[in-house]
């Protein structure tokens, strides 16, 4: 089985480029040789090797490697993600730490163990392979990632959307790690993509994990990725999402979510900058910027020992505060406007716009879900239209639920939380996801509150 790919051999010596090409053609793709390390580049542009195996010791300097450090500089000039062997019959532990430092992937001896020659190189290719993926998927990402952007937008002109524009535009020169927060449906992945965007890693990916929708048994493998066997399901090797976000931005959403082991092991990923795959014993450097985000007051769980201190400070070196919409004024007619344009013309319906008592109903609704609450209800009233313009009917908002003055009242927290969910599972007939909306929760946060003991 030929899996070592394309293969690039660079020695003077033609015997043991002879011999090489004997001993690897049988595993190889195809393998081309050069006694000559200026043909490198042009082999590198037609050839696309995998894998290259660099002698280091030329005519003009038989013994201390400094021909293979400086052709190996120029290989990694022209590909940063080039994988490199080095080789020598002069060998030592200094020139192998140097080779590793200076880029090589490993460093071989001459003359060289066959089944250690073969392991060396199966394993360089492992390797190609995992970068030639992430980098596929950084490009997918990004071109998703561009798409959205392309259709969604931050719509506001109130003091507070104002402020946070402001705020967006002072972090677009910096790599602070960005704390975001506000109810759900607010708009935090939408902020989360507009510092991405403006940033300096704007050229690489925007990786998004929703920390509320991962079991807490798979998140550790969806962050750091695992190695081929490292479980029952684990059938072939898999780049997790730090590593993929590596040189560009990991967005965590419901950061608020995390369990208190993933916690520590998200910090230790943060503060070595190293991450280790699941079954692997070996490390993986990553330069990630990172934006959480979170409807939970995380200072509030730190004091209840419910999230770590070190984790929270490591986050949120700026902390960005979204509003609700009910505090938004004008911004919800702002709104609504930018949607019913863009149903209108999804629909095709030729509707101008809301009238008056329809502007009045949703300036006087207090919309619990936000903005997403108010983008789904204009699209409801798009829908079921038949007129030029909005009417305050064609709008269907949940009743606002007050208290009868001498109603009893409890302030016990346990209580409220009780009582509120209860009604929301009554009002969504049981449906889980619906509750968790209308609660502003994510689902599994919901699943928690209910396992303590709450019965329906």
């Amino acid at each position: 089985m030929k899996n070592l790919g394309r293969l690039l051999i660079i020695d003077d010596n033609e015997d043991v480029l002879f011999a090489l090409n004997l001993l690897l053609e049988p595993y190889a793709e195809k393998i081309k040789i050069t006694t000559s390390p200026e043909n490198i580049e042009y082999f590198i542009n037609s050839f696309n090797p995998d894998i290259i195996l660099l002698d280091m010791n030329f005519s003009k300097d038989a013994i201390s490697g400094q021909e293979g450090y400086y052709w190996l500089e120029r290989i990694l000039k022209i590909d940063p993600d080039a994988i490199v062997i080095l080789m020598t019959a002069y060998s030592d532990t200094d020139k192998a730490v140097k080779a590793i430092k200076s880029g090589a992937i490993d460093f071989i001896s001459k003359p060289w163990e066959k089944e250690r020659l073969l392991s060396t190189l199966s394993s360089a290719m492992k390797l190609r392979n995992s970068r030639t993926e992430i980098n596929s998927l950084k490009k997918q990402v990004a071109a998703m990632a561009l798409e959205k952007e392309r259709n969604y937008e931050i719509i506001g002109e109130s003091e507070a959307m104002l402020q946070i524009f402001d705020t967006i535009e002072k972090l677009s020169n910096t790599d602070a790690n960005i704390l975001i927060l506000g109810e759900n449906g607010t708009g935090k992945d939408l902020v989360a993509r507009a510092i991405y965007r403006n940033s300096p890693r704007a050229h690489a990916g925007f990786i998004e994990i929703d920390v509320g929708s991962i079991p807490e048994s798979l998140f550790e493998s969806e962050l750091f990725g695992y190695e081929k066997g490292a479980f029952t399901d684990a059938r072939k090797e898999k780049a997790g999402r730090m590593e993929i976000a590596s040189g560009g931005t990991l967005f965590l959403d419901e950061i608020g979510n995390i369990s208190m082991t993933m916690q520590a092991k998200l910090l230790t990923a943060i503060e070595k900058r190293k991450i280790s795959k699941l079954g692997s014993t070996k490390t993986i450097d990553i330069d990630v910027r990172l934006i959480c985000a979170t409807n939970t007051d995380l200072h509030k769980l730190v004091s209840k020992g419910e999230f770590r201190q070190d984790l929270l400070y490591r986050i949120n070196t700026i902390e960005i505060h979204i509003p609700p919409l009910r505090e938004r004024g004008g911004d919800i007619l702002l709104l609504a406007d930018f949607f019913l344009k863009r149903y209108a013309q999804k629909y095709k319906k030729d509707i101008k716009g809301l009238l008056k008592d329809a502007q009045k109903k949703l300036l006087q609704y207090s919309w619990p879900g936000n903005v997403r609450e108010l983008q789904h209800t204009i699209e409801r009233a798009v829908i079921l239209s038949d007129s030029s313009f909005i009417r305050a009917e064609n709008f269907l908002l949940q009743p606002v639920i007050t208290k009868k003055k001498n109603e009893h009242e409890t302030l016990n927290l346990e209580e409220i939380e009780k009582e509120v969910i209860e009604k929301a599972m009554r009002r969504c007939n049981g449906n889980i996801s619906q509750a968790a909306e209308l609660l502003g929760i994510s689902r599994y946060s919901l699943y928690r509150k209910i396992e303590k003991n709450i019965q329906f």
